[in-house]
């Protein structure tokens, strides 16, 4: 395993342990969509597009969802 796939692979684990699951299990399909997206990727351009938010608002909600942001 490359070096840059061990790291995605331990930001997506932090991003997973993080995560307020009961909370994201009680969102709209949509934000609980895009959320596991930015859980699995790290990506926030992604994850805000599929919830039809701004990049502030998706942030705030991954705040919400007690999700970190590291990438």
């Amino acid at each position: 395993m490359r070096e840059w796939e061990r790291e995605d692979e331990e930001f997506r684990e932090l991003r997973r342990r993080s995560a307020d699951w009961k909370y994201i299990e009680g969102l709209e399909p949509r934000a609980r969509l895009a959320l596991l997206a930015y859980i699995e990727t790290g990506d926030r351009y992604l994850a805000a597009k599929l919830a039809g938010l701004t990049l502030g608002e998706f942030d705030e909600l991954r705040v919400k969802a007690g999700v970190v942001c590291v990438t």
